[in-house]
């Protein structure tokens, strides 16, 4: 019997953003593994076995995947969003890169929305030029290379998506990146704080850079800053695709 592994986005939360091929993934699948409220999204049925886990131990999760797809289960790894973004992907292949014995598997990646889109699309089209994706988090890299990449991106005039901004454990992090970006950025910078979204408790809040406060975000917050020639229309907020 042959298993499988396919690593799947469950998209920010609103289950009508779920892809119609993560959706066939789940109905085909034998076992479900990932984090603890991910699994939760996955509506149990007989013959299928759920595997919740904590958030910090993404590489056994992924080589307990592939050693369930060893014996013929049907696996899949789930993520919110798009699991290649700050997510499982990346986890299955490091395992994989560690257990060669497993690299005859058949692994399939199945995007999904991540948090950025579906907040930049509740906003506008606050992304509508060049952009990047930075994880606030110090968990897996030190803080000094996130002040870097900060540093660096906000002196390219990028849009600027940051994920997991302020833990109630490490809350320092977001005051330490408004401080940077006030230092590279002018004050009218427009920043976007898109709490929960997709979801019924989505809130959103734009705001210019002087006025941003650490308390605007937390870890359920996705955070877009605007590059130079990002404005606001009426109550929507674009970047021109054209260069400033």
């Amino acid at each position: 019997m042959t298993g499988w592994v396919a690593i799947a986005g469950l998209g920010p939360g609103n289950e009508a953003l779920v892809t119609p091929e993560v959706t066939a993934a789940l109905d085909q699948a034998t076992d479900i593994i990932g984090y603890i409220p991910y699994v939760a999204r996955v509506a149990e049925r007989p013959g299928l076995n759920l595997h919740p886990t904590d958030n910090r131990v993404e590489l056994d999760r992924a080589l307990h995947a592939l050693q369930l797809a060893a014996q013929g289960a049907k696996v899949v790894v789930v993520s919110s969003g798009d699991p290649g973004v700050f997510a499982m992907a990346s986890a299955v292949f490091e395992a994989l890169e560690q257990h060669l014995a497993f690299q005859e598997t058949e692994i399939r990646v199945l995007p999904g929305i991540t948090a950025m889109l579906a907040a930049a699309a509740a906003a506008g089209a606050p992304l509508g030029h060049d952009f990047c994706a930075i994880n606030l988090s110090d968990n897996l890299k030190p803080w000094e290379l996130i002040e870097h990449r900060l540093r660096m991106a906000a002196r390219g005039d990028f849009a600027m998506a940051f994920y997991n901004p302020r833990s109630k454990s490490r809350p320092e992090g977001f005051e330490k990146t408004l401080k940077i970006l006030r230092e590279e950025c002018e004050p009218e910078r427009l920043i976007i704080f898109a709490r929960a979204v997709s979801t019924p408790d989505q809130m959103l809040n734009t705001v210019v850079l002087s006025e941003a406060t650490p308390e605007m975000a937390d870890m359920r917050t996705v955070v877009i800053v605007g590059n130079a020639s990002t404005k606001r229309v009426g109550r929507y907020v674009y970047t021109p695709r054209s260069a400033s």
